[in-house]
């Protein structure tokens, strides 16, 4: 996942209006969002090489996803996948600061990551680059390969964009989608440093990438009401966008306890 914008308890219908672009290689094998047999009560994608997730919602309100922080000089050998963070969480039961706490403690090697989680009663933030790990009160976020609201363009882009989407009384999901496809890059004045070189971090700067090998291969619209209504739509791309397809689910979150 390498783009993440959502408004928490900003809308007078939506407790949550989440919107996120996963950018991979076109190469790695990807099961579309369903739900998992393995963990009935999931629904995600699956990375079909290391079995974790890159984003995925519960049918109790668990909702988790993981971006990576863009640097190579951090990156380690022997790492376990990042997706995994993410597919643990939601077939467990640990509150999420519980689970974060437990995640800073991990035995396991990780290469650089943030993470949101959260469920009927908080959102999360946490990032094992500098170890910020905070309860998120109300707001509009944005979140790509640096840390939490770090104004990458593509970021500061997004955030204006879904917050002017608040005004209206009704979130239309193709608005919020094309928020999320937006092909345009930054000028080279604003792009970040990130020690990958000028044409990477110019192929990398726009909210919907395209490249030959690696781009935006879906976009996943969450909203969640005040009624515990869910609305999920994942739009999945073949190679530079060439094709669409769209996994559609609505379901009401079930009662805690």
């Amino acid at each position: 996942m390498c783009l993440i914008v959502f408004a928490y308890k900003l809308h007078p219908q939506y407790e949550l209006i989440f919107a996120a672009n996963r950018d991979e290689f076109y190469e790695r094998p990807t099961a579309d969002a369903s739900f998992w047999d393995e963990c009935p009560g999931v629904l995600a994608g699956k990375d079909l090489q290391n079995k974790g997730t890159w984003l995925g919602i519960t049918r109790q309100g668990r909702l988790a996803a993981v971006t990576n922080y863009r640097d190579p000089s951090l990156l380690k050998s022997e790492t376990r996948s990042r997706g995994l963070i993410v597919s643990e969480f939601l077939c467990g039961d640990d509150a999420p600061r519980d689970y974060l706490i437990e995640l800073d403690n991990s035995p396991y090697t990780y290469d650089p990551f943030n993470v949101l989680i959260g469920d009927r009663q908080s959102i999360w933030y946490y990032s094992n680059v500098n170890g910020d790990k905070r309860e998120l009160p109300p707001g509009l976020y944005g979140l790509s390969n640096n840390l939490l609201d770090v104004p990458w363009p593509k970021v500061s882009r997004a955030k204006e964009a879904l917050g002017a989407l608040l005004q209206e009384p009704e979130v239309d999901m193709e608005k919020v989608m094309g928020i999320m496809a937006d092909t345009t890059p930054a000028p080279d004045h604003e792009l970040p440093d990130t020690g990958v070189g000028l044409s990477q971090e110019r192929m990398l700067s726009p909210i919907f990438i395209v490249s030959p090998i690696y781009g935006t291969r879906s976009t996943t619209v969450i909203t969640i009401d005040y009624s515990r209504q869910v609305h999920f739509v994942e739009r999945n791309f073949t190679a530079e966008a060439k094709e669409s397809w769209d996994v559609e689910y609505g379901f009401k979150l079930e009662s805690s306890g």
